[in-house]
């Protein structure tokens, strides 16, 4: 199959993130039990279009280890999870984890083989992109690979086996135990196994991989990816290493993703990345990675921690993942509760960078099920919560909060103890199309003046705003925007989404 060329995102996207077991189990209830991922009918993928998402992050898509599926079946802590997640669940349910990859071919649960790529091309036709895992640090501990070429593997020194033989498995008779993969601050994921990252032929091989994906998706969520470069890899396995191999000169992620723009110049990479080496794998060529550390300011600390990692050139933030969920994350509502969740979607969809969010999230869910398993309970909507999201990617979907130019704002006191420096508050300027975003990052009422740029108010005397959070309507001075400020009091974790109207002719006869 070839790809067709893809033309290239717009700035500042919007992503959603869907379990493909999850979806597809929900798709079946409701549309019928032999439904496939190909066969999903239009409707349902043009609802997330409609909403304004760009890309289709589908998790889980590739064929699932058998033996990470026994090891799931039996692991106690995943079995109290099951119990606590999906109540009387049975075996049937419990796939193994879907980053335990026996073979890039699709998952038999969600369809046939060649499904991938129609279900590029229907998404395709209603403006949406296909993005996929790549996982470029480990394969299934009982990969085919493991037995056919095994000098694809970590082996180590006797000494590393004697001190962690934890990190370790016997492969099969007359193979040498082989090591596997790893994060060093966590302990070895047992159902996969490490690939060494200094083999020539290790690396080659991935690439084809890699190249094999990108012929049915538009890109790629690249896991770990920091494992693999030659730094940390070195770090991690370097004095323990058997194998003999040199290591390499050049950067796998350089290499592969040149191999990759050379076909598909507008192929997407995502980097799930941690350990400030965000800047080393845009050097690389990745279009966007991870922003944990902003995740973790909107949930778990102020407006002042949000404050200060906004502090970057558009362009940089532009090629920030920011998210307050995905499939490792506990849900935003749930780790930071319904006031402080709300806000900080509010922050992310209306910032500079990818904007990623989680399937279930706008909806309101709590609970955070685990990866191996292939359907989630079924869950009520919140209401509320679902109006809100569908408040806030509305006024995201637009040509300004795209292509448009930020500015971020600073709040000023107007008497004592007035909280101003809780507020939040930024806008985006394209043509005559101006937005205004204050949020109060505060569990308490906060007031402040905020300085519109004169390119906000331009040059109307009275300017009428919008307000697409509270559906309201207010009309000020522009002269007093810009010298004294717009005077704003919030509620907790509350926020303003503005929209000015600079035509005088429409401002006549308009009521606040």
């Amino acid at each position: 199959m070839t790809q067709a060329v893809s033309a290239a995102l717009r700035v500042n996207p919007h992503l959603i993130q869907i379990n493909a077991a999850f979806f597809l189990s929900r798709m079946r209830r409701k549309h019928g039990s032999g439904l496939t991922l190909s066969a999903i009918p239009d409707r349902e993928w043009r609802a997330f279009k409609d909403s304004g998402f760009d890309c289709v992050y589908l998790l889980g898509v590739w064929r699932r280890s058998p033996g990470s599926r026994k090891k799931a079946l039996k692991e106690p802590n995943l079995i109290k999870a099951y119990d606590l997640t999906l109540p009387g669940w049975k075996a049937a349910d419990v796939g193994g984890s879907s980053f335990s990859i026996a073979d890039y071919s699709l998952e038999p649960f969600l369809g046939r083989a060649d499904e991938l790529g129609d279900l590029r091309q229907q998404l395709n036709r209603l403006g949406l992109k296909l993005i996929l895992d790549f996982v470029p640090n480990h394969l299934a501990f009982d990969h085919p690979w493991t037995r056919e070429f095994p000098d694809r593997f970590v082996r180590c020194r006797k000494e590393t086996l004697k001190t962690h033989p934890e990190w370790f498995f016997n492969p099969g008779p007359g193979l040498e135990p082989m090591a596997h993969g790893r994060d060093p601050y966590y302990a070895a994921w047992n159902d996969t196994v490490q690939l060494d990252h200094f083999n020539p032929e290790t690396r080659s091989a991935m690439k084809e991989e890699l190249l094999r994906i990108a012929e049915v998706c538009d890109g790629v969520r690249c896991d770990m990816s920091m494992l693999v470069l030659t730094e940390v890899f070195e770090w991690i396995w370097g004095r323990h290493l058997s194998g003999g191999f040199k290591r390499p000169k050049k950067e796998f992620w350089g290499e592969a993703i040149g191999e990759v723009r050379k076909r598909w110049p507008a192929f997407v990479f995502i980097a799930e990345v941690y350990w400030q080496k965000e800047n080393r794998l845009l050097e690389l060529g990745f279009d966007y990675t991870y922003d944990k550390p902003f995740a973790d300011a909107l949930l778990g600390g102020t407006a002042d921690s949000v404050r200060s990692l906004l502090g970057a050139e558009q362009s940089f933030q532009a090629r920030m993942a920011r998210f307050t969920e995905n499939h490792d994350e506990e849900r935003s509502r749930q780790a930071a509760g319904d006031g402080k969740s709300a806000a900080a979607a509010a922050a992310l969809a209306t910032l500079p960078g990818l904007r990623f969010i989680q399937d279930g999230q706008m909806e309101g869910h709590r609970v955070r099920t685990p990866i191996h398993l292939l359907r989630e309970a079924e869950t009520p909507v919140d209401a509320r919560v679902l109006d809100r999201y569908g408040r806030i990617l509305e006024f995201a979907d637009h040509d300004a909060m795209h292509s448009g130019v930020w500015n971020r704002l600073d709040a000023e006191a107007v008497g004592e103890w007035d909280g101003h420096e809780n507020l939040l508050a930024w806008t985006w300027v394209r043509g005559a199309d101006r937005r205004l975003v204050v949020i109060n990052y505060a569990d308490s009422p906060s007031k402040g003046r905020v300085r519109i740029p004169d390119s906000f108010v331009g040059s109307e005397q009275t300017v009428r705003l919008s307000d697409r959070w509270a559906d309201a309507v207010y009309e000020r001075h522009s002269a007093e925007m810009v010298s004294e400020g717009l005077y704003i009091a919030l509620d907790g974790w509350q926020a303003h989404y503005i929209t000015g109207d600079l035509s005088a002719e429409e401002f006549r006869g308009s009521s606040a």
